[in-house]
C-alpha cells in the first residue's frame, strides 16, 4: 500500500531589525510577525539570537539577563498553544556553566519542542564568541511535520562538518539562522559558502540573516533560498526588514522541492555603501533615543556628505547644521554650505568662532611665544568648533556627527576635541576617494529608504574644490598628505591587506611616501582609541578588525 503524500510545508523568513538588550521589545516584535502570519503556516524562522540581539557580548553573561530571556521564551511560548504555527528563533540559554549557549529553539504547542545549539563559535574579526558562549555538540536534525529540518546556527554553516552530519542523519532540508555583519563583499561570500554546502549535502539550504546596526557594526538582511544546485530561487531585501513566504514539498525520490515568489534587489557598488551607510546612522540614533543629530556643515565634501546621510537615514527635520567660520574661512565655504542645506532643506545657522578663539589666544597668551607650534593655534580654531557643537548637543538633546573619514582616522589628519568630537562618524570606515565616489553617485540617485530629496544634495564645487581644513591662509589637504588617489591606495594596502613596506614598493609606490604613512597610521593610534564609532563597511575597519597597542616601540623602516 502506497503511503499517503506529505502535504506541503509552509515556511516563512521572518528577517527583523532587533535591538541588543531590549528582550521585551523584541519579543514584542516576534510575536507581531508570529500573529500576523496565517494558520497555514506551519513554521516561521526568526534569525539568530532574535531574542537578545546580536552581538550581546557581555551581556549574556549575567544571569539576569538570561532569567529575562527564558522568562520571554515562556511567554513566546505560551502564544503558540492551540495553534498550527511554529516559531524557530535563536536566543541564549543557561548552559550551567559561566557561559550559556547560542541557541536555536522550535517553539510550538505551548513549549519549547526542539534545541540545537551553535557549535562553531567565531573568535576572529569583531568576533568574540568564545569569550561569552559556550560550543554545543555538532546538531541533529529535527523531525517535523514528516519533513526532516537540519539547523544550524550562524558560523556552523561555514564548516562542513555540521551540514555533513545533518544530511548523514537524514536532513532533508538545511535552515542557517545568522547574525553575519556586513561588509562590502559579504553578500556574494556568504552566497559562495552556502553553495558550498549545498553542493556537498544535496540539500537546499534556508539562509535568514538579522537587519540592522548595532554600534559600529551592521547587519545587511538579505536572506535567501538556495536550491539543492546552488541557484538562489528567493531573495529578501537588503538594508531592511522584510518577509517570504515559501512552499517545500518533497518528490518520490526524497528531494525537496521550493516555491517562493520572493524577488528582490541586492545592491552593490556605491548603491550598497550608502545604503549600509544610512542604516547604521539611522538605528544608532534611533535606537539610542536621540531626536536628531547636529553637525558643523564647512562647505567641505566630507560634511556634506555626512548631512546629506543623515538627512536621508533620519529625514530633514532630524538634522541641523551649522556653520562656524574662523579667520580663514573662504566665502566659497560659506556660499557651499549654505546651499548643501538648502538643497537637503535642512536647517542652518551660523556661529562665529572667531571671538572664542580670540578670547583663548588672550588667556594662553603668557604661555605663548614666537616658537609656539603653528599647529596650536590651528588646533583652538577646530577644538572652538567642538565647544560651540557641543554647547548646542547639550541645549537640544541632538547628537553630533564627527565628519572625518578613514583616510583622515588611519593618518591621524584630525584634532582630538576638536573635528573629531562628536558621538558617531558615517564616514569613518568610508576612504577619501570613495568620499568623492559616493558624493557623485548621491547627487545622481535617490536612494532606497531614503527620507531625503531627489536630486543633488551637494554643489558641484564642494565635490570639485580642492580639500582644506582652512586652518590657516591657502592650505590644502595635500600640504600634509600625499594625493588622496595614491595615499588610499596605499593604506588600502597596509590595512585591509596587512602588506608590508617593502610588498607596496614593489607593487609601484614610492618608498619615502609609503613609509611615510606606516609612520602616520602607527602614530594615530591613540587618536582612534579616543574616536567616535562608525559603521564598519569595509573588510578591515578600525576597532575589534585590526588590534594594535597605543604604547608600541616596534618601528618601520625603510625595506
Amino acid at each position: 500500500m502506497t503511503a499517503p503524500a506529505l502535504e506541503p510545508l509552509h515556511i516563512t523568513l521572518a528577517q527583523t531589525n532587533p535591538t541588543v538588550g531590549a528582550v521585551t521589545k523584541n519579543a514584542e516584535k516576534i510575536l507581531q510577525y508570529y500573529n500576523d502570519t496565517p494558520d497555514t503556516t506551519d513554521l516561521i524562522v526568526f534569525t539568530e539570537l532574535v531574542l537578545a540581539g546580536y552581538s550581546p557580548e557581555d551581556l549574556v553573561l549575567k544571569p539576569a539577563f538570561l532569567a529575562s530571556c527564558a522568562a520571554a521564551i515562556e511567554q513566546i511560548a505560551a502564544a503558540t498553544a492551540g495553534r498550527r504555527t511554529h516559531i524557530l528563533l535563536g536566543a541564549p540559554i543557561s548552559s550551567g556553566q559561566p557561559k550559556p549557549y547560542n541557541a536555536a529553539l522550535l517553539i510550538g504547542d505551548g513549549k519549547i519542542v526542539e534545541t540545537r545549539l551553535k557549535h562553531h563559535l567565531p573568535n576572529y574579526g569583531v568576533f568574540d564568541d568564545e569569550r561569552i558562549f559556550t560550543s554545543g555538540p555538532l546538531p541533529d536534525p529535527i523531525a517535523f511535520r514528516g519533513y526532516t529540518l537540519g539547523v544550524m546556527v550562524c558560523e556552523d554553516m561555514w564548516f562542513p562538518d555540521v551540514s555533513a552530519n545533518l544530511k548523514q542523519n537524514g536532513a532533508q532540508i538545511l535552515i542557517a539562522i545568522n547574525g553575519s555583519p556586513f561588509d562590502m563583499g559579504k553578500h556574494e561570500k556568504r552566497r559562495l559558502e552556502a553553495k558550498k554546502r549545498t553542493a556537498e549535502t544535496g540539500l537546499p539550504l534556508i539562509y535568514t540573516n538579522q537587519v540592522g546596526g548595532q554600534d559600529a557594526i551592521l547587519y545587511d538582511g538579505a536572506s535567501f533560498i538556495m536550491n539543492e544546485t546552488g541557484d538562489v530561487v528567493a531573495q529578501m531585501d537588503t538594508f531592511a526588514e522584510d518577509r517570504a513566504d515559501s512552499i517545500w514539498t518533497i518528490t518520490e525520490t526524497g528531494k525537496a522541492l521550493c516555491q517562493c515568489d520572493h524577488t528582490r534587489h541586492v545592491p552593490d557598488g556605491h548603491e550598497r555603501m550608502y545604503g549600509a551607510l544610512m542604516l547604521g546612522l539611522r538605528d544608532y540614533v534611533t535606537k539610542n533615543g536621540f531626536p536628531g543629530v547636529v553637525l558643523g556643515l564647512s562647505g567641505g565634501i566630507d560634511s556634506a556628505l555626512t548631512a546629506a546621510i543623515a538627512t536621508d537615514a533620519l529625514g530633514p527635520s532630524a538634522v541641523h547644521t551649522v556653520m562656524l567660520p574662523g579667520p580663514y574661512t573662504a566665502q566659497e565655504s560659506l556660499d557651499d554650505a549654505t546651499e548643501s542645506a538648502r538643497l537637503l532643506g535642512i536647517a542652518h545657522q551660523s556661529i562665529n568662532i572667531i571671538p572664542m578663539v580670540q578670547a583663548f589666544e588672550k588667556e594662553l597668551a603668557s604661555n605663548f611665544n614666537v616658537d609656539t607650534p603653528s599647529i596650536t593655534f590651528e588646533n583652538l580654531q577646530s577644538r572652538s568648533r567642538g565647544v560651540a557643537l557641543m554647547a548646542l548637543s547639550n541645549a537640544t538633546n541632538r547628537m553630533v556627527l564627527t565628519t572625518g573619514n578613514k583616510s583622515e582616522m588611519a593618518t591621524g589628519y584630525a584634532t582630538l576635541y576638536g573635528d573629531m568630537c562628536g558621538g558617531f562618524n558615517a564616514l569613518k570606515d568610508v576612504y577619501k576617494t570613495d568620499v568623492f565616489a559616493l558624493s557623485r553617485w548621491r547627487n545622481a540617485h535617490h536612494p532606497a529608504g531614503s527620507f531625503g530629496p531627489h536630486g543633488p544634495v551637494m554643489p558641484e564645487r564642494t565635490i570639485t574644490r580642492p580639500p582644506t581644513a582652512e586652518l590657516r591662509a591657502n592650505q590644502t589637504d595635500q600640504d600634509s598628505l600625499p594625493p588622496y588617489d595614491v595615499l588610499d591606495a596605499i593604506l588600502f594596502a597596509l590595512i585591509e591587506g596587512d602588506q608590508s613596506i617593502a610588498e607596496i614598493v614593489a607593487a609601484g609606490h614610492d618608498v619615502d611616501t609609503v613609509t611615510r604613512v606606516q609612520k602616520l597610521l602607527d602614530r594615530a593610534e591613540y587618536k582612534r582609541r579616543q574616536s567616535a564609532p562608525g559603521t564598519k563597511i569595509s573588510r578591515k575597519a578600525f576597532g575589534p578588525d585590526r588590534r594594535y597597542p597605543i604604547t608600541n616601540g616596534y618601528t618601520v623602516e625603510k625595506q
